[in-house]
């Protein structure tokens, strides 16, 4: 793996992989909400509203998704000090936490017709706006660590305790009495409709390639920026 975490071959590979990503993602995405939207029935219990879960479904899966996936880069940049994991880290955080305040915000839309309310203090919505908050913590550390010339390993480090928070979120419908309603998809099986997992399926998918794709665009756009910086700095050592 580590010769894939070479800068130079990871921008060859980017620069196909980004474009493939960013539409395929886009096409699946436009097709999972036009189903959903148009051509699924509504629920028979929440009748249109369900809906939202063909976003917000979606949205908290990255949400948790991607802060795995900025823990495991922070861990890598941590133990092997490699510059490409903290970028990687630096370039999911905004776009993890972009998925996790849709999240929030679709929630609380769908929460109002189905319990009345847009916000309860639920072990489920509590832990996700905790998971926010770790997003924001790490954005701030990691700018202002950049700011002073550090390593940003504050930023690393938060990002690595936050993980004990993801399995507060997936497990709280089960370990505590919540409104928010139960895992309906699991290896046994599904609760939901077959005619509803299908656009539900499209938007997962396409949500993910959309989010691989805004990752690997501020990569490449951050690995410019340093080839950028590093090119000013000779050139004004050459003429100093």
């Amino acid at each position: 793996m580590h010769r894939f975490a070479n800068p130079a071959r990871f921008l060859r590979i980017a620069r196909v992989a980004t474009p493939l990503t960013l539409w395929i993602g886009l096409a699946l995405t436009v097709a999972g909400l036009y189903i959903g939207l148009f051509a699924s029935p509504p629920d028979y219990q929440q009748g249109e509203s369900v809906r939202i879960m063909y976003v917000h479904v979606p949205a908290a899966w990255l949400g948790s998704g991607g802060y795995l996936s900025l823990a495991i880069a922070s861990a890598v940049a941590l133990i092997w000090r490699h510059p490409l994991a903290t970028i990687a880290a630096r370039a999911i955080a905004p776009a993890g936490a972009a998925f996790t305040a849709i999240c929030l915000v679709s929630g609380s839309l769908w929460g109002k017709p189905t319990w009345g309310t847009y916000w309860v203090w639920d072990a489920r919505l509590t832990s996700m706006l905790v998971l926010l908050f770790l997003y924001l913590g790490y954005l701030a550390l990691s700018a202002s660590e950049g700011e002073r010339g550090e390593e940003r390993r504050a930023a690393s480090i938060l990002a690595l305790v936050g993980v004990i928070n993801l399995p507060i979120i997936k497990y709280s419908v089960e370990w505590w009495n919540t409104l928010h309603q139960g895992p309906s998809i699991k290896l046994t099986g599904s609760a939901i409709d077959g005619h509803m997992l299908l656009p539900l399926f499209l938007c997962l998918g396409g949500f993910t390639l959309l989010f691989a794709a805004i990752v690997l665009m501020r990569m490449r756009a951050m690995l410019a920026e340093q080839r950028v910086e590093a090119r000013s700095r000779r050139l004004a050592e050459a003429l100093a």
